[in-house]
């Protein structure tokens, strides 16, 4: 699972780059992921996570063992 936030679900996209001159060709939008080691109180450890940056903002409000739960149960976390 390359390239895919583990709570987000964001991964790449296809799209267009647009020149100039409006010549279209292909080109790929990659999510901003990062590696993060988040400590997890109900676990007592830490757990590495591939997340985006707009996940790292969810996990900053909900918490890290909420926001788990809720990717676990939209299937972005195995």
């Amino acid at each position: 699972m390359a390239r895919v936030c583990e709570i987000t679900g964001k991964k790449v996209i296809t799209g267009n780059k647009v020149s100039h001159s409006n010549i279209k060709t292909k080109r790929t939008f990659k999510p901003n992921l990062q590696t993060k080691k988040f400590w997890v109180e109900e676990l007592d450890d830490f757990v590495y996570l591939k997340t985006s940056c707009k996940g790292i903002k969810q996990i900053n409000k909900k918490g890290v063992w909420k926001a788990m739960n809720d990717a676990f149960i939209k299937g972005y976390l195995k």
